[in-house]
């Protein structure tokens, strides 16, 4: 396994491979730019087959939280991390504190969150070690789970693409699919039938589809036939690499909108989708809203001002669809040049001041 001969290594800051072994801590963190402040990312736990698929998830995802803070004008720079474990099995407080440790020695270059197998109570051991937390329970000064605040966000920018596309009724009756029923997919699944949606869902957990069928009314399918329901959005609220050169021909959404990261498989999928008349909606611009929650920790905490944020994702979304129609591009390479006009100014005027 090698970092800088990677396809995933993009010029990334710092790679940290930590080690404990009185708690079996095994975990990386990467820190891709920090030119507009401190790298802030949530802390993935996965029972990943082998190393090297666990670095290359780490350094996809902290490139993607780089973005992700440029696009949403935040003062932050990307970063990510990952524990290679079973979350349901080989997850403990000890272990968490042990992760604390390792963000501390960073000194504050990367600020850690929640993500896929971890939770807000983790955040809680991890800040016994580190002030460089967010997303911490509100007892600890924090704002608590992100998630509602992703799924709104994702919310939003499913109705920007609906309008964009000119559907008159918005989201009242559209067809929305949703894949993945954790803690974003269900709260999106709740916002979407509170707008009038008509919801088909599936899951690896047949009791959380049930649950669902019974509380929203939604329609269940298979996990692996999900991205082939025919309807107006497929909402991909589980893991990436769900737009790939499987799933793209047997797609019957106009819409792609969900809260996953690094939804596509490989950047030229942007292009496919939009040869295939897909609207692709970018996926750090769709699920930027636990982003924005999480970042207004670092300062005086206004649930309301984080909502009005987040509903600058509509406007976002609509430059980006707009500039892919200009241009001719596909809306993945359209938000990619956006975010990068601003995180690259910030890394010019950074060496400028250095020098």
């Amino acid at each position: 396994m090698f970092v800088f001969d990677s396809e995933d290594f993009d010029g990334h800051e710092q790679v940290v491979f930590a080690s404990d072994p009185d708690t079996g801590l095994k975990a990386i963190i990467a820190i891709h730019d920090t030119s507009n402040g401190p790298a802030l990312g949530g802390c993935r736990m996965w029972n990943y087959a082998t190393e090297s698929e666990a670095l290359r998830d780490v350094l996809r995802l902290s490139r993607g939280m780089t973005y992700k803070a440029a696009i949403s004008r935040l003062p932050l720079g990307g970063g990510k991390s990952v524990i290679i474990g079973d979350a349901r099995s080989q997850k403990t407080p000890e272990l968490m504190r042990a992760m604390g440790r390792a963000v501390e020695r960073l000194r504050g270059r990367y600020i850690v969150a929640e993500d896929v197998g971890t939770s807000v109570e983790d955040m809680a051991a991890i800040c016994t070690e580190t002030a460089h937390v967010v997303g911490r329970p509100a007892d600890r000064g924090g704002s608590g789970d992100p998630s509602p605040f992703t799924a709104y966000g994702c919310l939003v920018g499913i109705r920007a693409a609906l309008d964009h596309l000119g559907r008159a009724d918005g989201l009242r009756g559209a067809r929305v699919a949703i894949q993945g029923l954790g803690h974003v997919g269900w709260h999106l699944a709740g916002l979407l039938a509170e707008a009038g949606a008509r919801l088909i869902v599936s899951d690896i957990r047949p009791e959380i589809v049930e649950r669902a069928v019974r509380t929203f009314g939604a329609e269940a399918i298979a996990v692996d036939e999900i991205h082939t329901a025919d309807v107006d959005v497929f909402a991909p609220c589980a893991l990436g690499a769900v737009i790939n050169d499987r799933t793209i021909p047997a797609l019957k959404a106009r819409i792609v909108a969900g809260s996953a990261n690094n939804q596509l498989a490989e950047g030229r999928h942007g292009a496919v989708l939009r040869q295939r008349g897909v609207l692709y909606a970018p996926d750090y611009v769709v699920n930027a809203g636990g982003l924005m929650n999480v970042a207004a920790e670092l300062g005086t905490y206004d649930a309301t001002a984080v909502r009005r944020r987040i509903e600058g994702i509509y406007d976002t979304l609509m430059d980006i669809f707009a500039r892919a129609d200009r241009q001719g591009i596909p809306t993945n390479a359209a938000a990619d040049r956006i975010a990068e006009e601003r995180f690259r100014r910030h890394r010019r005027a950074g060496k400028i001041m250095a020098a």
